[in-house]
């Protein structure tokens, strides 16, 4: 039997089992992703990622992101473990058959700074474990939150395929999160306008040389020819004198024609070299790079700097989602969490290097970690802390009864 229906002020009909069970239909918020198969912008004939200028600007960032050194730690009870669960560790080194974690990871950068969303798909195990990690090449996501309340993501792949998945199973990272309780804010109305100069000032430079790469002859003829006469002469005195073969730079009179040299008057525009740099500036400001980090000419704290702006906080916001989505409440609770190290003495020059073996010889920092940052390998025994002697801790000179002035 079909259930019985209510009218509602207005005249709309509504199910009565719906408005004993208050049931709601889904809540969709939808953003459009840039990928490099397609071409959103169309005004430049072509996407984000084609763009010299922006793949310049976005790949620093993306390689610094492929270079952190992911791990598991564990820390409870005053106890601190590194990558005790091998699963774990062989996941964060090896997320799919496809790609290992450092390729993984330069490519999540880059779809995210392309889009300010990125995905992530969560594959687990018959036992809910996670086993693998592919990220999702979406055209368009949609964040359906179900009569339940439960937050769902909705994908069109760029294969035209549909994917569907609970929030809880995506690792989701976004910038510029303001306008939407979800995604990230696209960043198509901020670089549609400075896109379409750039590609308008590369056309206009082009067809300029173009242009002037030509000398055009005009010729007169003298009597009235079939058009297929005509065609001929101009391909035969084209030939034979226009070619590069032609180095005596003399054109000989000919009876049957007239030859002028037509050059053209008009004068092709071609944007100022100051308007360039300024529009490239532009898209570096905006991507919050400079053209040292581009052009890899930083000095020790430039990088530092860029460090500190942006990678450090991704470099946060990765290790929190994949904690999140990782772990269960009550793993986290039992101190798991999965941690992005993102070291930035890493790129410090090397006086600085050598500087911290004081923090070495004072217990501050491992041999190894030392060894880490200089790129040498690690040594037996070099993650035991050390110390010097003149520089042991205060109870332990009181209690051997050394040091201080007043000892006899």
């Amino acid at each position: 039997m079909g259930g019985f229906l209510l009218r509602l002020r207005g005249g709309e009909y509504v199910s009565w089992i719906n408005r004993i069970f208050n049931r709601r239909a889904d809540t969709v918020m939808r953003v459009k992703l840039i990928t490099d198969h397609g071409g959103w912008y169309r005004a430049w004939d072509g996407s984000l990622y084609k763009s010299d200028i922006v793949r310049a600007a976005i790949r620093p960032k993306a390689k610094a992101i492929g270079k952190l050194a992911a791990m598991h730690i564990r820390e409870a009870a005053g106890q601190m473990q590194i990558n005790p669960e091998p699963y774990l560790r062989m996941l964060l080194e090896e997320p799919n058959p496809y790609s290992g974690g450092q390729v993984f990871r330069e490519r999540l950068a880059t779809l995210l700074q392309l889009n300010n969303n990125a995905f992530v798909q969560i594959i687990r195990d018959p036992d809910g474990m996670p086993a693998q990690l592919y990220i999702i090449p979406a055209a368009t996501a949609e964040a359906v939150v179900k009569p339940d309340g439960q937050l769902w993501m909705r994908f069109h792949l760029t294969g035209g395929k549909r994917l569907e998945l609970p929030y809880s199973d995506i690792i989701h990272l976004r910038d510029e999160y303001a306008e939407s309780d979800v995604f990230g804010a696209p960043k198509a109305e901020a670089l549609k306008q400075l896109m379409e100069v750039i590609s308008a000032s590369d056309q206009s430079i082009v067809q300029a040389v173009k242009r002037s790469a030509f000398i055009r002859w005009l010729l007169k003829f003298k009597q009235q020819l079939r058009p297929g006469d005509m065609r001929r002469n101009v391909e035969e005195f084209s030939e034979q004198y226009l070619s590069l073969e032609n180095e005596t730079g003399i054109l000989p009179q000919d009876g049957r024609f007239d030859v002028e040299p037509l050059r053209d008057t008009g004068q092709q525009y071609v944007p100022p070299t100051q308007m360039q740099k300024q529009a490239v500036e532009r898209i570096y400001s905006f991507f919050r790079v400079n053209e040292a980090i581009v052009k890899a000419t930083y000095d020790e704290n430039e990088w530092l700097a860029y460090f500190e702006a942006e990678i450090a906080p991704l470099a946060q916001q990765m290790s929190e989602e994949f904690t999140r989505k990782l772990f269960s409440r009550r793993e986290r609770g039992f101190g798991n969490r999965i941690v992005f190290d993102a070291t930035s003495l890493t790129f410090a020059s090397m006086q600085t290097k050598l500087g911290l073996v004081q923090m070495v010889d004072r217990g501050a920092l491992t041999p190894n970690e030392w060894r880490r940052i200089l790129n040498l390998p690690p040594i037996p025994g070099g993650d035991q802390p050390i110390r010097r002697l003149d520089t042991a801790a205060v109870d332990d000179a009181i209690t051997s009864g050394q040091g201080g002035e007043n000892e006899q």
